[in-house]
């Protein structure tokens, strides 16, 4: 699971903007301004029949600041990201 869903940071992240990009979801913020120092980024791939699937997970972020349920509370009511 990524990190970033209990990062203060998540609604202002670049990082975390590519990641919603790649998962083809709604954006945060549309002009993240914060640059996180050295982001792991975890991408499984996992080949279907007919198509690839691809999974990007922050995993780790010398920026990160924890703050519990940061995203939920952005996002009431909306199912948080796997």
């Amino acid at each position: 699971m990524c990190i970033c869903i209990n990062c203060h940071y998540v609604d202002r992240c670049t990082t975390y903007h590519a990641v919603e990009t790649q998962h083809e979801q709604a954006h945060l913020t549309d002009s993240p301004d914060f640059e996180p120092v050295d982001p792991t980024i975890n991408v499984n791939i996992r080949t279907q029949e007919d198509y690839v699937e691809m999974e990007w997970d922050v995993v780790g972020c010398e920026s990160f600041l924890q703050e519990t349920g940061k995203w939920m509370k952005l996002r009431p009511g909306e199912p948080v990201p796997t």
